[in-house]
């Protein structure tokens, strides 16, 4: 159905939020490259892109809103409607899954009574399933506002939940402090991160990601793939991990078909016996 114009934001706000959006567009050599930011900007003023939000981008932009609607509902980042002080996101994509991120969304679903997309009733957790968190090996991972903690579990996901629900201070695996959602966004849109250390505990890489650099760069001997000429792999030596070498704290996977002897997997014949 045809919707009424979006309503305009109040003259204090829409002041204050065209002092910032001149300030990032400034940035650009043309102000349509500006409209990620911009759309992170008015996230950050009501928690969620709305349809004032982008009549908005569309204005300062040269825009029609039909443009500015198509990006804000491609990426993923942008919420469509109002969520709570923090998202956490559970990884359920292939290999965090089997480490058990489907476990985990399932525990978080049942504990906070919501789904996909859901927000607690006293608005403090969106509860989301995310693709990829780009951290495969911590799996599983969860995110917070978009900073990593790694190698959950059922349990220990819970109990972030019931800390973030408490107030009680958390902190990431690796990443700068949680702040929320709205501050969250208003340093996605560009804008300088100002809670003292804040930007120094940002930190870089964990070290398992890091593996592959050294090897790279020769500053570790490079592991066989195959076993040497002449030696049998049922002779080799048992692989003794180097310390770089990431071990999670619960590297048994979840069970898969192959595993479960409740459900078999294997060959069939031609005739799907």
């Amino acid at each position: 159905m045809p919707q009424l114009p979006a309503p305009a934001y109040p003259d204090e706000v829409r002041a204050r939020l065209e002092a910032d959006a001149k300030e990032v567009i400034a940035r650009y050599p043309g102000s349509r490259s500006a409209l990620l930011p911009l759309l992170h900007l008015v996230q950050a003023e009501e928690g969620y892109v709305s349809r004032t939000g982008m009549a908005f981008c569309a204005e300062l932009l040269g825009l029609t809103t039909a443009e500015v609607t198509a990006v804000a509902t491609f990426y993923t980042m942008y919420r469509r409607g109002p969520g709570g002080d923090y998202q956490v996101g559970v990884c359920t994509n292939t290999l965090c899954a089997v480490m058990g991120g489907d476990a985990i969304f399932e525990r978080l679903r049942e504990h906070l009574g919501v789904g996909n997309g859901g927000t607690t009733e006293d608005g403090r957790i969106t509860l989301e399933h995310i693709e990829c968190n780009a951290a495969c090996d911590f799996a599983p991972v969860v995110m917070v506002n978009w900073e990593f903690f790694d190698n959950q579990t059922p349990e220990s996901a819970e109990r972030l939940v019931d800390d973030l629900i408490a107030g009680r201070t958390v902190a990431p695996t690796r990443g700068a402090p949680l702040c929320s959602y709205k501050e969250t966004s208003r340093i996605l849109a560009g804008f300088p991160d100002e809670r003292p250390g804040a930007v120094e505990a940002s930190g870089g890489a964990g070290p398992a990601s890091l593996a592959g650099l050294r090897l790279a760069r020769g500053e570790e001997p490079h592991p066989r793939v195959v076993s040497p000429r002449g030696e049998s792999p049922r002779d080799a030596r048992p692989h003794d991990p180097s310390p770089s070498e990431h071990l999670s704290s619960h590297d048994a996977p979840q069970q898969t078909s192959a595993s479960d002897p409740d459900h078999p997997a294997g060959p069939v014949t031609e005739e799907g016996a």
